[in-house]
């Protein structure tokens, strides 16, 4: 066993390792808290009705059924489902190893080095990953378990066959995913940057703007601060900033007019938040641009 079980080792492309089992279930859950755990192992997650939560350190992912969710060993990590909505689940946990009486072929690096796609995702390295399925990786699940109950040497040769369908699979639909995600952010960022450029001058929100693009707002905030490389909010305020610059250049609009133009209510929070992008107030702007 490595001492760092992670599906992204270094070691698991060099020597013959093989995945292996220890614990696999399928569990209705229903109003159930989970505690924020982690272990060695890596975790599938697959909702096979319903819908739940699974928490991480720093994002909530909604999940519903055809969902799975990938973790790598030691992220921390908890289920919430509620009352209302149970959802049914099967759950697999494994670790890999190079024990010799595991050595059934191919071994992991085999699998790795034959499949660009599968190679391509671990250079991702992600801590976990979310996949919308389409059946075919349940179809392999449901398959692997049955092997798993039996146990047998000739059922071995099956499992380890079932888990490098699995693995391809996985770095399949992950890549295309990414390369479908990619594309589709790219759309949500155009609308998000075209509604706050048309309503920059009202009150926004960031609930204002996932309704827009109908998006979970802590999704939304994510992949706009990964495009753009500032939050929504940050990105607001510098537009703001900078119509304001244009207002006191090129107007006669009174100083004390200009906040509402660019959406902000405040005349003394306006002025500050001015100086702090400028270096100058807008008096001091206007005068020196008169000047």
């Amino acid at each position: 066993m490595l001492d760092e079980n992670s599906l992204y080792h270094s070691k698991l492309l060099h020597d013959k390792y093989y995945p292996k089992v220890i614990s696999y279930y399928f569990k209705q859950w229903k109003g159930f808290e989970m505690p924020y755990h982690s272990h060695n192992e890596i975790e599938i997650m697959y909702v096979i009705e319903g819908k739940c939560v699974v928490e991480t350190a720093t994002e909530t992912v909604p999940m519903k059924k055809g969902d799975l969710i990938l973790l790598d060993s030691n992220i921390a990590h908890r289920l919430v489902v509620d009352n209302e909505n149970p959802c049914r689940m099967l759950n697999l946990e494994f670790f890999f190893t190079n024990k010799e009486n595991e050595g059934f072929s191919p071994s992991f690096k085999e699998i790795v080095r034959t499949n660009g796609m599968l190679s391509q995702f671990l250079s991702k390295a992600y801590p976990y990953i979310v996949l919308k399925d389409s059946s075919d990786i349940y179809h392999v699940l449901k398959s692997l378990v049955l092997e798993l109950d039996e146990r047998s040497i000739e059922n071995m040769v099956m499992i380890h066959l079932l888990f490098s369908q699995l693995f391809i699979k996985i770095g399949r639909l992950a890549i295309e995913y990414e390369n479908q995600n990619s594309y589709q952010v790219n759309l949500y960022i155009k609308q998000i940057l075209s509604f706050l450029h048309q309503n920059y001058d009202c009150e926004i929100q960031v609930k204002d703007i996932a309704n827009v693009v109908n998006l979970h707002p802590v999704y939304l905030h994510r992949i706009f601060k990964a495009e753009m490389g500032n939050t929504l909010m940050e990105y607001l305020t510098s537009l703001r900033i900078k119509k304001a610059k244009m207002l006191l250049a090129h107007t006669e609009i009174p100083i004390t007019e200009i906040s509402e133009y660019v959406g902000i209510n405040s005349r003394q929070y306006f002025s500050t938040l001015f100086k702090k992008h400028t270096g100058k107030t807008p008096i001091d702007y206007r005068n020196t641009l008169n000047k």
